[in-house]
C-alpha cells in the first residue's frame, strides 16, 4: 500500500508531527503504538485489528511480557506488520475524568515515547488511544495526546524524529486539526 496522504503537519525542532488518515496497521515505520488491554493477548479494535496483521507470533511474544499496566508501555516486533515493532500501552477506561484518567492517558504517550528512545525509534504511529470501547472523550483525548508529545520529546534522546497521529476517520482528523491549532501550530 501507498503511504496515506499526510493531512496536516507541523515541524518542532528535531521532530515533525503528521496527522493522517489511515489503518494503523499499514504504515510502515520504525513502530506503531498498540491501544492494548492490559493482558496484551489481543482485543478488539485497534489492539485486535494489530493482532489479526501481525500474526501468531505477537500473541506469543505478548504472552511472555505477563501483561501491562495502565499507563505504561511495552515493545515487541511487529512480525507481519509493515511496521518493525510495536508499542503496547494500556490506556484508561473513561469513568467521568475523576478517577486520574487525564494524566493515566498522558503517561501512555509519556511511556511510549521513551520506550521508543529507549529503542532508537526514529518513527512512531498512535492511534487515538482509549477513544473507542474505553469512552475517553476524543477531544480531550487529541488535546492530551498532543500536548504529552511536544511536552516529551524535548526530553528524550534520542528522540523520533517523525510522530505520526494516525486517525481512524475524518471527524478523528479534524480533533487533531483544533487540537494543533489550539497549540499555535503551523499546518
Amino acid at each position: 500500500m501507498a503511504d496515506p496522504a499526510v493531512e496536516f503537519s507541523a515541524q518542532l525542532p528535531g521532530a515533525r508531527l503528521d496527522v493522517v488518515i489511515a489503518n494503523i496497521t499499514t504504515l510502515k515505520l520504525d513502530a506503531i503504538v498498540n491501544a492494548a488491554n492490559t493482558s496484551l493477548l489481543g482485543g478488539g479494535g485497534v489492539d485486535g485489528a494489530i493482532h489479526r496483521a501481525a500474526g501468531p507470533d505477537l500473541v506469543a511474544e505478548c504472552r511472555m511480557l505477563n501483561g501491562c499496566k495502565v499507563g505504561e508501555a511495552k515493545i515487541t516486533k511487529g512480525y507481519r506488520l509493515p511496521a518493525r515493532h510495536v508499542i503496547h500501552t494500556v490506556g484508561p477506561v473513561w469513568n467521568g475524568g475523576a478517577a486520574g484518567e487525564p494524566e493515566k492517558l498522558r503517561s501512555c504517550y509519556r511511556n511510549s515515547l521513551k520506550v521508543a528512545a529507549a529503542n532508537a525509534i526514529d518513527s512512531i504511529a498512535f492511534p487515538a488511544i482509549s477513544t473507542g470501547i474505553y469512552r475517553f472523550p476524543p477531544d480531550l483525548a487529541a488535546d492530551i495526546a498532543l500536548a504529552t508529545v511536544i511536552e516529551t520529546l524535548p526530553t528524550l534522546a534520542p528522540a523520533p524524529s517523525q510522530v505520526i497521529f494516525c486517525c481512524f476517520d475524518a471527524a478523528t482528523a479534524a480533533l487533531y486539526r483544533q487540537s494543533f491549532e489550539k497549540a499555535n501550530l503551523v499546518i
